[in-house]
C-alpha cells in the first residue's frame, strides 16, 4: 500500500478498517509492500531524535515501533541523528540517546548523522537551484512571514523567485561561503504560493548559523538544512521504505513527497504518520522538561519523577515493561491518551514472576513479643518466588528470615479505635505475622508528650507457626513485619506522578495564567526510613555487578536499588518502581477522607486502613466462569436474541442464557464453542425468557462486529475465571452485583491491542492457563 502523491495537503493513503488501525495499521501496510513487491522485498526503518535534549516514553514507543518492525521482518533499522542545529544540540544528547536505544534492547543496524550528508544535501539543494525549483531569498525574516499570507488567503510571491538560476547558484554560493550574515539570506523552495497547505508556500530550506560551532562538523559550514529538506532526503540517501513519524507531520507529507519526487527516480522512502503516545499526569515537552532541570524543581534529566527514559532506568523501571507497555498501547492513526494505570499494569506483569519477594517495614511501629525470651532468634523460611511454586518442577528458592522478641510493623497496621471490620492489629486484637505466629495485642505505650503511640506489647501463640499445622486457630488478618535487630535499615524514596493534573496541555490552555510550574504534584516525591529482611543487604552485596536489583515488598510494591544515590550519601537507597494497585487514583479520590488515630499523630488516608474502604475490584463483585455451549436455538419472539444452553458447571445443571448475538452467530456455529460467562447476575427475563447470567463478547464501536470472548487452550467447563489484579476469587455463590454496581464496572471492560480482555489495566485471564482474548478485535469495548 504506497502512497499516492498530492502535493496540496490532500492525504491520498488508502483508509484502514478501525480493526486494522487498532491492530497496528503500519504492519498492515508493510505486509501489502512485501506481497506487492513494492520495496522490493526490503524493509528499511529509522529512528531520527534531535540530539537537543533526553528521550522521554514518547520517544520509547517510536522506539520500540522502528526496531521492532525491523526485526519482525528481518529487516533494518538506523539510529540518525537530525543535528540539523547547533544551536541547541550537544555531544551530551547523543551520548544519552544511544544508551537508551540500547538500554531498550535494540541494536541499530547503523549510527548514522544527518551530518553525513551535510556536502549531499548541499548538491541535491544546488540541483534544485538548476532545475529551477529553489531560489535564494534576500528579504527579511518578517517579510517572508507576511508573504505567507493566511489560511483565508493566499501568499504573495517573493521580489526574488524571478531570480535567474545562474544568479541563485552564485548567491547560494555566497552562503555557504560566509558572505552572508545570520538572517540576510536563505534557500527558498519555489512550490505554489496560492497552496491551501502553508508548508508549501515557497518553504525555506536552507538557512545561515554561523555559531555556535556544530557539535561534529565544528566551522566547516555555516549554512544548515531545515528538518523538511533534511528529513526526506536523508531517508532516501539511506534507502529507507517506510519512514514513521507521529501525526503533527501529516500536514509536512506534500514536501516530502515533493522533494523526493524532484531528487530520486526509482524505489523511494514514503512517510506514514501515527499517534503520539499522550500518558495521563505527564510531561513530554522537551521545552517544559529542561525548564524543571533548569529550575531545579528535579535534580535533572534522570530523576527518577521524570519521564525520561534515563529517569525510568534509574527509576528501576525494567526495558521490558517499556517494550510492553508499548505493544499494549498498540500503533494508531488516532491521538488518543493513555490511563497511567496500563504502564503501571505492564511494570507489574514484567516484574511479578521475576522479583525476588521479601518484606519491608517503611513506616515502623516498634512491637514486643513479651513471652519470646530475649536473646533468642529463630530462623523462619519463606520463597523468594511464591508465584512459582505450583509452576515448575523445582519450585521456589528460599530465604531466611529471623523473628526476634523485639519487631517492626507498619503503623498502618495499628488503629486504636478501628472501624468495623478492621482485621489488622488493634488493643486485644490478634492477627497473623506473615510467615510467623499469632500475636496478640495486649498493651499500647504512647508518648507522654504526644500522646501518639510509640510501642506495642504483645505475647504470640507458640502453636501457630505458619505452616506447622499444629493450631485450628484461626485470624483474618495477616500483616508483614521485619526484625528490629536484625533488619537493616534503608532510605526509602516513594514517588507518585510529578503532575497534579492528568492532561497538563488541556489544563494549560484552558487558564493562561497558569504555568506549568503551577501544575506540579507537591508530593511527587516523599523519603521514608524503614527496614528491611538481612536478606535485601546480602543480596545487594552480592550483586554488585549488576545493572540494578530490584524487590517486590510484600504489601507495599516493587523497588529499586538507587546505585548512584546510595553511593553519594552512603548509605542503602531504594525506589519504588510501583505500588501493587493503582493508589494515585485512590489518593486523589480520598484526599477528602482523612481521620486522626490519635491526638498528635499523623493523619492518614482512612481507606488505607480499612479493608472495608478498598475500591471494589472485578473479582470482589463478580463471578466469571468457562462456559461450554451445549445447545443454542433462535429466541422465538426476537430475531436479533438467540437462546443458549450452557455448562458452567452448576450441581443443577446447563442453565439459560439469551444474548443478542444472532446477527453475528449461527445456531450451529455456537454448539462446543467455549466462552466466558459472568454466571452471578440476577437472573432476568428477557423478552419472556429467562436468562441466568451474561456471555462476554468484544465488539468495535458502532456494534458492526462482534466476537465471543473465549477462555484460554486447556480450559473446562466451570473453571474460574479472574483478573491478574489478585486477591482472592469470591465464592461461586456470592451475591449478585447491584446494576450500579455491575455497569461501574463493566465499564472499566475492555480488549486491548493484543485482543487480550482487561479489567481496567488487569488481564482477565485463568492462572496457569493464560488470558482470555479474542482474535479479530482489538482496543475496543468488552460487554
Amino acid at each position: 500500500m504506497r502512497g499516492g502523491t498530492s502535493y496540496n495537503g490532500v492525504r491520498s493513503q488508502a483508509t484502514s478498517t478501525v480493526a486494522e488501525e487498532a491492530s497496528n495499521f503500519i504492519k498492515n501496510i508493510i505486509n501489502e509492500d512485501l506481497e506487492t513487491g513494492a520495496t522490493g522485498g526490503r524493509i528499511a526503518t529509522r529512528f531520527p531524535p534531535e540530539p537537543n535534549g533526553y528521550l522521554h516514553i514518547g520517544h520509547a514507543k517510536s522506539i520500540c515501533l522502528n526496531f521492532g518492525l525491523a526485526q519482525e521482518y528481518k529487516g533494518t533499522c538506523n539510529l540518525r541523528f537530525d543535528d540539523t542545529n547547533p544551536l541547541t544540540e550537544d555531544v551530551e544528547y547523543v551520548n544519552s540517546i544511544i544508551n537508551d536505544v540500547k538500554w531498550l534492547g535494540f541494536e541499530p543496524t547503523s549510527i548514522l548523522y544527518t551530518s553525513d550528508y551535510f556536502e549531499r544535501l548541499y548538491e541535491l539543494a544546488v540541483k534544485l537551484i538548476e532545475q529551477g525549483d529553489a531560489f535564494v531569498d534576500t528579504s527579511t525574516e518578517e517579510e517572508i512571514r507576511e508573504m505567507r499570507g493566511s489560511v483565508k488567503t493566499p501568499g504573495t510571491e517573493s521580489k526574488c523567485r524571478a531570480q535567474s538560476v545562474k544568479e541563485n547558484l552564485e548567491l547560494f554560493e555566497k552562503m555557504r561561503n560566509g558572505e552572508f550574515e545570520d538572517g540576510e539570506a536563505v534557500l527558498r523552495a519555489k512550490i505554489d504560493m496560492a497552496s491551501p497547505n502553508m508548508l508549501l508556500r515557497d518553504p525555506v530550506i536552507y538557512r545561515i548559523k554561523k555559531s555556535p560551532p556544530h557539535h561534529r562538523t565544528e566551522k566547516k559550514w555555516c549554512i544548515y538544512p531545515m528538518y523538511d529538506f533534511a528529513h526526506p532526503l536523508s531517508d532516501a540517501i539511506e534507502d529507507i521504505t517506510h519512514s514513521i513519524c507521529t501525526l503533527e507531520f501529516d500536514v509536512h507529507r506534500p514536501l516530502y513527497d515533493w522533494l523526493v519526487d524532484k531528487l530520486f527516480d526509482g524505489p523511494r522512502p514514503h512517510q506514514y504518520e501515527m499517534g503520539r503516545l499522550n500518558l495521563d499526569y505527564t510531561l513530554t515537552s522537551k521545552r517544559k522538561l529542561l525548564k524543571l532541570v533548569e529550575q531545579g524543581k528535579v535534580s535533572g534529566w534522570d530523576d527518577p519523577r521524570m519521564p525520561t527514559i534515563a529517569g525510568i532506568r534509574r527509576k528501576g523501571i525494567p526495558p521490558g515493561a517499556i517494550r510492553r507497555f508499548c505493544k499494549m498501547v498498540g500503533v494508531s492513526r488516532s491521538e488518543s491518551r493513555v490511563e497511567m494505570d496500563m504502564l503501571e499494569a505492564a511494570i507489574r506483569e514484567e516484574l511479578n514472576t521475576i522479583t525476588p519477594r521479601t518484606m519491608a517495614v517503611l513506616d515502623p511501629l516498634k512491637v514486643t513479643i513479651t513471652n519470646w525470651p530475649e536473646d533468642k532468634v529463630e530462623t523462619l523460611s519463606a520463597p523468594l518466588f511464591p508465584d512459582t511454586l505450583e509452576k515448575t518442577e523445582i519450585g521456589s528458592p528460599n530465604r531466611d528470615i529471623p523473628f526476634t522478641r523485639e519487631l517492626y510493623i507498619e503503623k498502618a497496621d495499628f488503629m486504636l479505635n478501628p472501624p468495623k471490620k478492621y482485621f489488622r492489629l488493634k488493643p486485644g486484637g490478634e492477627v497473623r505475622l506473615r510467615y510467623g505466629y499469632i500475636i496478640k495485642c495486649d498493651e499500647v505505650i504512647t508518648d507522654p508528650d504526644t500522646n501518639g503511640v510509640i510501642e506495642l506489647k504483645c505475647t504470640y501463640d507458640p502453636e501457630t507457626k505458619s505452616g506447622t499445622g499444629t493450631s485450628t486457630k484461626k485470624v483474618k488478618g495477616t500483616i508483614h513485619w521485619v526484625s528490629a535487630t536484625e533488619g537493616k535499615p534503608v532510605k526509602v524514596n516513594l514517588y507518585e506522578p510529578m503532575l497534579k493534573v492528568p492532561n497538563p496541555d488541556e489544563t494549560l490552555a484552558q487558564d493562561e495564567n497558569l504555568d506549568i510550574m503551577d501544575l506540579l504534584n507537591p508530593t511527587s516525591l516523599r523519603k521514608t526510613q524503614g527496614f528491611v529482611e538481612p536478606y535485601v543487604h546480602e543480596s545487594l552485596e552480592k550483586d554488585e555487578e549488576n545493572d540494578v536489583s530490584r524487590f517486590q515488598f510484600e504489601r507495599q510494591g516493587f523497588f529499586a536499588h538507587d546505585k548512584m544515590a546510595s553511593s553519594l550519601e552512603g548509605d542503602v537507597i531504594l525506589n519504588r518502581i510501583v505500588g501493587l494497585r493503582d493508589t494515585w487514583a485512590k489518593m486523589l479520590g480520598n484526599q477528602a477522607g482523612r481521620q486522626q488515630r490519635g491526638s498528635g499523630r499523623r493523619e492518614r488516608d482512612e481507606a488505607k486502613h480499612s479493608d472495608a474502604e478498598k475500591e471494589i475490584s472485578l473479582n470482589d463483585a463478580v463471578v466469571l466462569q468457562v462456559g461450554e455451549i451445549l445447545e443454542a436455538w433462535p429466541h422465538p419472539d426476537a430475531d436479533k436474541l438467540i437462546c443458549l444452553k450452557v455448562n458452567v458447571g452448576d450441581e443443577d445443571g446447563p442453565r439459560t442464557i439469551v444474548s443478542g448475538i444472532r446477527e453475528h452467530y449461527q445456531e450451529g456455529d455456537l454448539s462446543g464453542k467455549q466462552v466466558v460467562v459472568v454466571s452471578n447476575l440476577k437472573p432476568s427475563k428477557i423478552r419472556g425468557m429467562e436468562s441466568k447470567g451474561m456471555i462476554l463478547a468484544a465488539s468495535d464501536k458502532e456494534s458492526a462486529k462482534l466476537e465471543l470472548l473465549r477462555p484460554p487452550q486447556g480450559a473446562k467447563a466451570g473453571d474460574r475465571v479472574s483478573t491478574a489484579e489478585g486477591g482472592n476469587l469470591p465464592s461461586p455463590d456470592l451475591k449478585s452485583p447491584s446494576n450500579k454496581m455491575w455497569k461501574k464496572l463493566a465499564a472499566k471492560l475492555s480488549v486491548d491491542a493484543e485482543g487480550v480482555a482487561r479489567f481496567g489495566s488487569y488481564k482477565i485471564q485463568i492462572p496457569d492457563l493464560g488470558d482470555c482474548k479474542v482474535d479479530t478485535i482489538k482496543n475496543n469495548v468488552l460487554g
